[in-house]
């Protein structure tokens, strides 16, 4: 029988045949892999490496191959860490992304403005999916209270066991609904990360997107912005006088946004770019009066 690798040799070797698959993450994703299969610290990646795994290898190896047939690192886990959480992810569920941190930035700074952290005020996710943005914020107002919206059930499924697992399923509220259609009380803010991918460009997507990702999550319609249509014209009818609403857009969408949402009555206050410095997240607010 040959001889079980080091801790660093089988590093090495999985990093190299990631990077043989064309998967430019390759350093990173073998060592998430490597980590959470033999129960490593990244720490122990260092002090350990010219030690043999104390955990059988071929549950990592299997992880490997999974990889590299092009499925997301962070599927094969079975969660993903997003703001300071880890979140579950399930099969009806986009998986979040670090762009959609500036959203929730973004949310934090407005509805911070507006009520501080000792009042209580009511939100609505859009689009809930993995609960990772309600949670989020939930968990940085201790006082606000959440209805998550999702089509899909098996979303909200998850999407509560993850509010379980971070202490805020008490405040928050699972609906099925398309948009705000079943919503009935009047919002002091909507926030969403809505399909914005043009339906055509779906295809030409990476295919740890395409083939992981549920489509109805991505798919924007013609020409992406079916979901801000939709948003718009809900909002009309459940945000408070005042209230806000907060958007992830995909590239380049800014300007047809802010068209819709000022037809609409709210008004672009302000905006934030992403890590990688595009316009990510919108703010709107509507009048008052």
């Amino acid at each position: 029988m040959p001889e079980v690798p080091t801790i660093g040799e089988l590093l090495a070797e999985a990093r190299a045949e990631l990077a043989a698959a064309g998967i430019d993450s390759a350093a990173a994703d073998a060592r998430i892999l490597m980590m959470d299969s033999l129960g490593l610290t990244s720490t122990d990646l260092h002090l350990r490496s010219g030690q043999r795994p104390a955990q059988p290898v071929e549950p990592f190896r299997e992880r490997l191959l999974r990889r590299i047939s092009g499925e997301p690192v962070y599927r094969i886990l079975g969660y993903r860490p997003f703001y300071a959480h880890e979140f579950t992810l399930s099969a009806d569920t986009l998986e979040p992304r670090p762009d959609t941190e500036a959203l929730v930035d973004l949310a934090i700074e407005a509805l911070s403005a507006r009520f501080g952290r000792e009042t209580p005020f009511l939100f609505a996710d859009i689009g809930t999916g993995t609960g990772a943005i309600a949670v989020s914020l939930l968990a940085a107002f201790p006082l606000a209270r959440c209805i998550a919206v999702d089509i899909a059930q098996g979303a909200l499924d998850t999407a509560m066991q993850n509010a379980r697992q971070a202490g805020v399923s008490d405040r928050i509220r699972p609906l099925v609904s398309d948009y705000m259609g079943s919503i009935t009380e009047p919002l002091d803010a909507i926030v969403s990360n809505p399909p914005y991918i043009p339906s055509h460009e779906i295809d030409g997507l990476d295919v740890g997107v395409r083939c992981h990702d549920p489509r109805r999550a991505l798919d924007g319609g013609a020409d992406g912005l079916d979901a801000y249509r939709a948003l718009a014209d809900g909002a009309a009818n459940i945000l408070r006088p005042g209230g806000d609403m907060l958007l992830e857009i995909g590239a380049g969408q800014g300007d047809d946004v802010r068209n819709l949402m000022e037809h609409a009555g709210l008004a672009f206050v302000t905006s934030k770019a992403d890590l990688g410095g595009h316009e990510r997240a919108l703010l709107f607010r509507r009048s008052a009066r």
